[in-house]
């Protein structure tokens, strides 16, 4: 296999499958009560079907805050603001979500207290994705059109992830950190030497801290790359070679689950991981586009049944090694993060089952 083979070569798309019901109906409304975020009580059969679910599968929301969640994750209309800093206390009752991704790390340094704050609002089995801050992810100081303007000198600085994002992160949520991600943004003209930009990543890759098992016993490195162009064999050796995980983003622009599955069997060949999958958007349809289309994200506006059904092969293929599995779901993916995790659940319990069903007979 050479470093410029396409790594995902020509798969046939997952067969499309029936809609499954949401897990929610319409919630009578309630008002908040004080400052405390009440929690929503999960009926029968998603109290069931969290339980036909393995221990090391942990399923989380991109952020907490929407209001729209009412009657699927809290019970009671509240504030951004209220969620944003209340809200965790909640999701850790779902008997779903068993980890959270930090967004907002993305913006700008989170300080060691706020990590702090967050473990202390969820149980000990609860774990976070938490994403480093742009001023080491992207390549390029940016416009407020979003356009790169001029280079970014403190790309791939390693320095910086440790002081601003490794540290406070590791020692605030502690037990409860799992993937550090740092997502890279595209590259633009960056992307156009690919050895120059390899051998970058590998450095500061190799200038990471080992992470200590005794402070975070789950938690690990994990990359998500932003351009197809550069989703090669030899990315994902490079990655293997750092004992770094290879982020599966499920989103516009990138390959379709399906196909970037080829580059998780490769990742995990001979010595698999932790699976990082992150389901964001669907393809054709931008960030802009999803949140005008889909908000208060209270339901499912455009189920994609075909991701889901590829994700949930992945997932229990993943689970079948016995490996831990972190899916954090986008209110963007299909309008409503919850729901979405609802079936995805679903489908992921159906697939763990028959293969039970299949050892039991043979």
């Amino acid at each position: 296999m050479t470093d410029n083979l396409d790594l995902f070569g020509d798969a046939p798309a997952s067969p499309d499958a029936p809609p499954r019901p949401a897990a929610a109906g319409n919630p009578e409304k309630k008002k908040p009560v004080g400052k405390v975020v009440q929690p929503w009580t999960p009926d029968a059969a998603l109290t069931a079907l969290a339980g036909r679910l393995p221990p090391n599968l942990y399923f989380g929301t991109s952020s907490w805050s929407y209001p729209g969640w009412h009657g699927m994750v809290y019970d009671g209309e509240y504030t951004e603001s209220l969620l944003s800093r209340k809200g965790l206390l909640a999701c850790g009752q779902h008997p779903l979500l068993r980890a959270a991704g930090i967004d907002r790390g993305f913006y700008g340094p989170i300080p060691l207290a706020d990590y702090l704050g967050y473990a202390a609002q969820v149980p000990e089995g609860f774990r976070f994705l938490v994403k480093a801050p742009a001023s080491v992810c992207d390549a390029w100081l940016r416009g407020p059109d979003g356009a790169g303007r001029l280079p970014n000198a403190a790309f791939l600085n390693a320095e910086i992830a440790i002081r601003d994002f490794i540290v406070p992160a590791t020692g605030g949520l502690g037990q409860r950190c799992g993937p550090l991600l740092f997502q890279l943004s595209p590259l633009q003209s960056v992307a156009d030497d690919g050895p120059a930009f390899f051998a970058r990543l590998d450095a500061f890759l190799a200038a990471l801290p080992r992470l200590d098992p005794s402070l975070t016993p789950h938690a690990c490195y994990a990359v998500e790359m932003r351009d197809p162009a550069l989703l090669t064999p030899r990315y994902i050796r490079l990655l293997r070679e750092r004992g770094v995980r290879f982020c599966l983003a499920a989103r516009d622009r990138l390959p379709p689950v399906t196909r970037q599955a080829h580059a998780q069997a490769l990742m995990d060949d001979g010595a698999p991981g932790p699976l990082v999958l992150r389901w964001m958007l669907r393809e054709g349809r931008s960030y802009a586009m999803a949140e005008k289309a889909y908000m208060p994200f209270d339901k499912l506006v455009d189920p994609d049944d075909a991701t889901r059904d590829a994700i949930a092969d992945v997932v229990a293929n993943t689970l079948r090694s016995g490996q831990s599995t972190y899916v954090i779901v986008s209110n963007n993916a299909e309008g409503c993060a919850p729901l979405s995790i609802a079936r995805l659940a679903a489908a992921i319990a159906e697939r763990l089952q028959g293969a039970a069903g299949l050892a039991l007979s043979a």
